[in-house]
């Protein structure tokens, strides 16, 4: 009697059983991660206008006006005497979760300086992920 082959490892039907188990689940699972995902930038950028908002405050207090740019908070204007910066340390801040670049309005419309993020899509309106996020909401 010769001695029987045994195979070790997966069959095709197994695999194929597996991977739909984990595309199913991935179904379920991935719009929830999507969704905390998305919130999780809108919170952050209203948190970082904020931040922003305190440095233009400074550099207002230093310099007796508010920044023509969102810019001038980490280069100083060829026209500014008494500034006293970078007031934001990384110009990266001055970036939205999305990439977008943060932009300042002064005067503002609904402030004496509006902070604006244009969401996921950097245009200005939009909803969901790509509507306005700022420092009057």
């Amino acid at each position: 009697m010769s001695p029987s082959l045994h195979r070790s490892g997966f069959t095709l039907i197994e695999l194929i059983v597996v991977i739909a188990l984990l595309a199913v689940l991935a179904a379920v699972v991935a719009p929830n991660l999507l969704g905390k995902a998305s919130e999780a930038n809108r919170k952050s950028a209203a948190i970082q206008l904020e931040k922003i908002g305190s440095s233009v405050e400074l550099y207002r207090i230093e310099t007796g006006r508010y920044p023509e740019s969102i810019e001038d908070l980490v280069n100083r204007p060829q026209d500014v005497d008494r500034w006293n910066g970078p007031y934001v340390t990384k110009k990266s801040q001055l970036q939205d979760p999305w990439g977008n670049p943060l932009v300042i309005r002064q005067p503002g419309e609904e402030r004496k300086f509006d902070l604006i993020s244009y969401g996921a899509d950097g245009q200005p309106g939009g909803e969901g992920d790509n509507a306005d996020i700022t420092n009057w909401d």
